[in-house]
């Protein structure tokens, strides 16, 4: 063999020739920083250069896309829909518009994410919420004391003796769950005594969906959203605007603590939610919704609890999703949109992206480069 030529097999593995590249191919560009137009750049500037960065940058893009898609969507004039299809949402001039389900986990209630999710909330940005408990109590707690920052490496048996609780690189004192006690007790006796009170002037009838003696816990949610009235509060916003807070697991937290010791102190009588009267309202307002989208922050009960709606519409028609969850072992959380089109709760022809990222990192980019960047 010569010393100057190359092994064939070596030229053909390695030097393959390549097909034409096809005329839609994008081009993969980044940010050249040494240019002025890159000085002190706009979020929406900075997500659009972000689009052809590749991995979860181009998926951050997207994002930002599917959110501006869905929330300047608009159908027909109410006046030109029959009777029958006048429900979802309207625009304040009545047109059609989508509606927007946003769900949430509560570590990001308890992160200065909650900023975030209370701007939108504060300025009707969403037409319904989905939350973990921790979502709800978090978001009341943080009114009455405040949590701190800490380090993830602070060890839990310290932190025990010395009555402080970790989330993540966060600290709550105990002390702020004992404050919660003192202010959600007097509530529930008053909740309480109004169910007791309604169910005495219905009668048998007392329990019927509708009534004022059903309680639900997107009621009490609303209920403890008026009571707190404290504007840095999502819960205080939703009450206020009316955009209903589901929580299915409502029990799954310190608020489900205190409904259970209010059990014994109200004995032998006791609140009662309805549960199937809240996913009778959520899965209503899929099937009325003209268009329907989904953002999803997070995983586990919130994400299903909203996809599963918009199967009763057969499928969404937006939906982004932020998680760091893997699908490799089956779980819901880490399952991308494709996986719910085969279940028809993304329609097929829906624009969908999932984000590998942390909330807290992309969620402040996405807001300042959709929802924030004009003035309400």
């Amino acid at each position: 063999m010569s010393d100057n030529k190359l092994p064939g097999i070596a030229t053909d593995a390695v030097l393959v020739k390549s097909e034409p590249v096809p005329d839609d191919f994008v081009e993969v560009k980044g940010i050249d920083y040494s240019k002025d137009s890159a000085y002190n750049m706009r979020a929406t500037d900075l997500i659009d250069s972000m689009k052809t960065m590749g991995f979860q940058a181009s998926s951050l893009g997207k994002a930002c896309d599917i959110i501006n898609s869905m929330r300047e969507w608009r159908g027909k004039h109410i006046d030109s829909l029959p009777e029958h299809e006048r429900g979802g949402e309207f625009d304040e001039d009545g047109v059609q518009k989508t509606t927007i389900f946003m769900g949430f986990t509560s570590n990001l209630i308890s992160s200065g994410i909650r900023d975030t999710l209370r701007y939108l909330v504060q300025h009707k940005m969403v037409s319904a919420i989905v939350a973990s408990a921790g979502g709800i109590e978090e978001d009341l707690i943080k009114c009455l004391a405040p949590t701190y920052m800490g380090e993830f490496s602070l060890p839990g048996k310290g932190l025990r003796d010395k009555g402080m609780n970790r989330i993540g690189n966060l600290l709550v004192p105990n002390d702020n769950y004992c404050k919660f006690e003192e202010w959600i007790v007097p509530i529930l006796d008053k909740c309480l005594e109004e169910q007791e009170a309604e169910m005495t002037k219905l009668g048998s009838e007392g329990m019927n969906a509708g009534s004022g003696a059903c309680w639900t816990p997107s009621k009490l949610i609303d209920r403890l959203g008026k009571e707190i009235n404290d504007e840095s509060s999502v819960l205080y916003w939703a009450h206020k605007n009316k955009i209903p807070i589901f929580c299915p697991a409502l029990t799954d937290g310190s608020i489900g603590d205190m409904l259970f010791f209010h059990t014994f102190k109200a004995s032998p009588q006791h609140l009662r939610l309805d549960i199937v009267e809240d996913i009778r309202k959520i899965n209503s307002m899929s099937m009325e919704a003209s268009q329907a989208g989904m953002i999803i922050l997070g995983g586990g009960l919130i994400k299903h609890h909203i996809c599963n709606a918009c199967l009763m519409r057969n499928g969404a028609d937006y939906a982004v999703y932020i998680n760091t969850g893997q699908e490799f072992d089956g779980s819901d959380a880490g399952a991308r949109p494709d996986e719910a089109v085969s279940w028809g709760k993304i329609k097929a022809d829906a624009s969908s992206v999932k984000v590998y990222a942390d909330v807290s990192v992309v969620l402040p980019l996405i807001v300042a480069a959709t929802f924030a960047s004009k003035r309400p």
